[in-house]
């Protein structure tokens, strides 16, 4: 494939897809929202122009695919997300789907017919941020929905997951009954480009890397501390029941957890990336009598996962005894860990040293829809690009280099899989 003559559509949709997206500071593609659907309305505008057939499944994903293939057919599928966090980048997610899209192009315009087609997925909802739950429009797809998650509140609006689903498109009866949407035998591999969203690559001067495996994690959104609201000048320390305190000290305590797991080894990183007292009633000179935090762990181990969840519990029944307070928990989130096929991965380090690209092989710290389609026993292949600043923010810096890099060894790699020469 000539990754080349494609750079030209690939710059067109990244400057398309921000400008739609832009909000002031950022880009922002609301799950399930108005900002996804306009973002995936251009992807289907451009997708029909270029001859492609596009339609949407039964989760409101996009999927396109070459005209005269059967949308039920057996097929390789590639694709990534396009929805963003709020005030993001433009290509996280983002930068998979145009992947798939120009080697589909591609494929359309050498009139090639593969002997198995290749179908590129742009899901809806991967980001946690909108609704508290990751992976919405692929779990959807494997009946990983259920009444619990459709009746989660939008972050901005309140209104319900499964609402928004409805309003998009989405069989929402089957997915709340936990239907699969789609037969897994049909899958027979997923492919995935995706931006670095750490320092590694740029650290290491690598443009590309070949992903092993994908760190799951176990979450609450909202752990509530219970204390008792006093005056802050007239209570001692030993009577004092501060849930802010309270919470200062469970965090700690977490951190030494951490800590002594990775002297001894383990892969994990934790997270509390929410703390607060209740803004209607704190004060300089009242005793918190509310807390809350978030908590976040994840590793490529569930063995480790675990070991540091009854950990937290257990120094939050600590907490509770030795400061006269008490932590309510909200339900707990699980995204499983998920490897890389190593036959995947084998083809795409071939990929990458054929076109003569430094890259190595590293883990990915986060989550991404092939975790699912691993874990549904597809055999799934992650292919990452170099990207500055890191993600999650504004400030996303992928050199298109770097890009049409990836997108020519993906190429590699749907041409072997597609069982045609490379």
């Amino acid at each position: 494939m000539q990754a080349s003559s494609l750079r030209p559509l690939a710059e067109r949709l990244f400057a398309e897809l921000r400008a739609l997206g832009f909000d002031g500071i950022g880009v922002t593609r609301d799950s399930y929202g108005a900002g996804e659907s306009a973002a995936l309305d251009r992807l289907r505008a451009f997708a029909e122009g270029e001859g492609l057939a596009v339609e949407a499944d039964r989760a409101a994903n996009l999927v396109f695919r070459l005209p005269g293939t059967a949308p039920d057919a057996p097929a390789v599928w590639a694709g990534s997300h396009i929805d963003s966090v709020p005030q993001g980048g433009n290509f996280d997610g983002l930068a998979g789907i145009v992947t798939g899209l120009l080697c589909l192009v591609e494929r359309r315009r050498a009139g090639r017919t593969d002997g198995l087609p290749l179908q590129v997925l742009a899901f809806r909802g991967e980001e946690s941020a909108w609704f508290g739950k990751a992976y919405m429009g692929s779990g959807a797809l494997f009946g990983k929905l259920g009444p619990q998650e459709l009746e989660l509140p939008q972050r901005c609006s309140g209104e319900t997951l499964g609402a928004c689903m409805r309003r998009a498109g989405a069989d929402v009866e089957a997915i709340r009954a936990g239907q699969p949407l789609v037969d897994p035998a049909r899958v027979r591999a997923y492919l995935e480009l995706h931006i670095e969203q750490g320092p590694v690559m740029v650290a290491r001067d690598l443009p590309l890397a070949v992903v092993s495996g994908i760190r799951g994690n176990v979450r609450h959104n909202r752990i509530r501390c219970i204390g008792d609201a006093q005056h802050s000048g007239v209570v001692p320390r030993w009577l004092r029941h501060d849930a802010m305190f309270s919470v200062a000290d469970l965090i700690m305590r977490l951190d030494a957890h951490w800590r002594l797991l990775l002297e001894q080894g383990s892969d994990l990183v934790v997270t509390t990336g929410v703390v607060g007292t209740d803004p209607a009633e704190h004060s300089i000179s009242r005793v918190p009598g509310h807390a809350m935090l978030s908590f976040e762990a994840r590793s490529q181990s569930r063995e480790t996962l675990e070991r540091f969840y009854d950990l937290m519990r257990a120094e939050c029944a600590a907490v509770e005894r030795e400061r006269g307070v008490r932590f309510e928990f909200d339900r707990r989130l699980d995204s499983p860990p998920a490897l890389m096929d190593e036959g995947l991965c084998g083809l795409l380090r071939e990929a990458c040293a054929a076109q003569g690209t430094p890259f190595d092989v590293i883990p990915s710290g986060a989550g991404h829809d092939a975790a699912l389609f691993a874990n549904a026993g597809i055999p799934s292949g992650m292919l990452f690009v170099r990207n500055q600043n890191g993600s999650h923010n504004p400030h996303e810096a992928m050199d298109i280099d770097d890009f049409m890099r990836g997108v020519q060894a993906m190429g590699h790699v749907f041409d072997r899989l597609c069982n045609r020469t490379p």
